[in-house]
């Protein structure tokens, strides 16, 4: 599908679903080569975006690990609401241990730098960030994003584990909005 239609809005393939896999097996080595000498590592998914993400990263991972999952939500329709709310929480012990926080994107860093904050209260040996997607023009904050799959223009985006008000998740391209 080179265009699809989700509620009242037509979206475009704007990267597609081998592009997308490419950036992942790039990150994997890099996270492999930086945690193949750490003791069991915990990635910590963020949900609901990241589900796919996740699971095609860690067909690259080659060291003992473990993963869970954090849900947050900060999104409204196509808009951020500027404010973020812990859904499902970790329930694994963190302190000590070295931590890489997956999302599926990063935009203004709101959500961003509530998790990192929660996460740094239980005290971790490490804590990193790995995003697939990364949008520089509307990033607001000064955290470090340790691994990053791809840069991409501020435009709103569906597609592989994406949505817009709860549809798109299932799309295995990433599709921009047409204005």
């Amino acid at each position: 599908m080179k265009q699809v239609k989700l509620h009242d809005k037509e979206f475009k393939v704007s990267i597609s679903g081998n592009e997308i896999q490419e950036a992942i097996v790039k990150m994997a080595k890099k996270i492999n080569a930086d945690y193949k000498d750490k003791e069991t590592p915990l990635f910590i998914s963020i949900l609901n975006g990241s589900f796919m993400f996740t699971a095609d990263l860690f067909k690259h991972i080659d060291f003992v690990c473990e993963v869970t999952f954090l849900k947050l939500t900060s999104y409204r329709g196509t808009a951020s609401t500027g404010a973020v709310r812990q859904l499902i929480g970790v329930n694994e012990s963190i302190e000590g241990r070295d931590v890489i926080v997956l999302e599926d994107i990063v935009d203004t860093g709101i959500t961003l730098e509530q998790i990192l904050g929660q996460l740094k209260s239980f005290e971790p040996s490490s804590v990193r960030v790995a995003s697939l997607l990364f949008k520089p023009e509307a990033y607001q904050k000064d955290l470090t994003i340790d691994y990053i799959g791809m840069e991409i223009p501020n435009d709103f985006i569906v597609g592989y584990g994406l949505d817009y008000d709860g549809l798109g998740r299932n799309l295995p391209d990433i599709y921009s909005l047409i204005s």
